[in-house]
Order: structure tokens, then sequence, then C-alpha cells
């Protein structure tokens, strides 16, 4: 049987609860449409991330975290300490 990595953090319709988009946007005064820009998306996309109802990738998460200063860890609702990780070294050597 498959076993989708972010089953943990799903909802009962099977998206991922990721509230903390919204929360953080708002809390930088900004609009979907400024994040959509930022992420090279349209809004409606961006509002379909936001909600849970499109699955937002991977790269587009971690450009997120890097913006806001956080970690994807944070974003996914893993952690409530927003406090970013340390770089990598290895992708300091990169």
């Amino acid at each position: 049987m498959f076993y989708n990595i972010l089953s943990p953090y799903l909802r009962g319709d099977g998206t991922v609860n990721i509230s903390r988009l919204r929360n953080l946007r708002e809390d930088h005064d900004l609009k979907q449409k400024d994040i959509a820009g930022l992420l090279n998306c349209s809004q409606v996309a961006y509002s379909y991330y936001e909600i849970g109802r499109r699955e937002i990738p991977l790269a587009l998460l971690c450009r997120l975290a890097d913006y806001y200063h956080t970690s994807v860890d944070y974003l996914l609702g893993r952690t409530d300490n927003p406090v970013p990780y340390e770089p990598s070294k290895y992708l300091a050597n990169k």
C-alpha cells in the first residue's frame, strides 16, 4: 500500500492543513496576488494552496519558508516554533 508522507497532517478530506500560510500572509499585510507573484503562479492557484484544495509543490513551500524566515515544518504545523533551522553545511557547499 502506498504511504503518503503527509498522511499524519491530512484532514479528513485528504487535504493538507496549512492554515499558517494565510496567517503569515495576513500578518505581513500582503494579498494573495502579492504572494502569487513571488511564486510565479496565479492568484487562484495560490488561493488553492492556501485553503488546501491543491497540494503545494515542495519547491514553493521552501520558497515561502525562506520568504517568511521560518521552516517548512512550521508552515506544515509539524512544530509551533517559527524560528528557522540553521542552514545545512551540505547546501552551503553547493
